[in-house]
């Protein structure tokens, strides 16, 4: 699996300077990567761009060889399938319990009426029973997400990605929500889950302790711009200063 950017740029409506310019990487297979940056860097465009949330304004990115700007949305649905996205906020349906929340990450690549009345296969409820395993949540199957804390709330978000079988796991600060200490236990369970299933992993963080403990290769973006590409051990504290101040 290859994720291949070139030239990406995005410039918003009304906007002065580009919220990405002219970006241009590759990352594999087997990468954890971890992408820092201020506020306002490009960090969550660059993500959102991936997955084509938001649409490029020029350049190209390719997915094992497929050119993703170019697509139908129909097509992109498709190559949706591989990829998943984990949001700082959830994005999980309170009143529903852990399970359902989870079954709910197989809803793309079923029928619409398969979904509306509650349809599910065995293999699909057995997949759900091993996410929720894998994310050390089945004990709590039963219980709605409302009543959950934070943590669980994204373990239950990461069991719901589960369940699309991806390929690409992408990370929009999936901790920004959290404490230090459940935070770090999240990237454990992502580090885990992404070295179970030889994965292609992308997290925006702002915690550079975490990045530079679980990533296997870092990049940063300021006003834009890539300007750190490597190893977490070669982010010195001279690099440091040059992506915050």
């Amino acid at each position: 699996m290859m994720l291949e950017i070139s030239d990406l740029t995005v410039t918003y409506p009304k906007a002065t300077e580009p919220a990405l310019d002219q970006v241009n990487v590759s990352m594999n297979k087997g990468e954890f990567i971890c992408i820092l940056g201020r506020s306002g860097a490009g960090k969550s465009t660059f993500i959102r761009c991936i997955n084509r949330l938001i649409k490029p304004s020029a350049g190209s990115i390719q997915w094992n060889g497929t050119e993703l700007t170019s697509l139908s949305e129909r097509a992109m649905r498709e190559v949706r399938s591989e990829m998943v996205m984990i949001f700082q906020h959830f994005n999980l349906i309170p009143r529903m319990s852990v399970f359902q929340n989870t079954l709910t990450g197989s809803f793309g690549s079923r029928p619409a009426y398969k979904n509306l009345l509650g349809l599910f296969d065995e293999k699909e409820l057995k997949s759900a029973n091993q996410a929720l395993q894998e994310v050390e949540l089945d004990r709590f199957r039963d219980q709605r997400v409302e009543a959950l804390s934070g943590g669980q709330k994204q373990r239950v978000g990461i069991a719901r990605a589960l369940m699309q079988k991806p390929s690409l796991v992408l990370g929009d600060e999936p901790v920004a929500s959290l404490d230090p200490t459940t935070s770090e236990r999240i990237f454990q369970l992502l580090r885990n889950i992404h070295d179970e299933r030889n994965l292609l992993t992308l997290i925006n963080v702002h915690d550079v302790e975490l990045a530079k403990k679980f990533a296997t290769r870092i990049i940063a973006f300021k006003e834009g711009k890539l300007i750190f590409d490597d190893q977490p051990s070669a982010l010195t504290d001279e690099m440091f200063a040059k992506i915050y101040q």
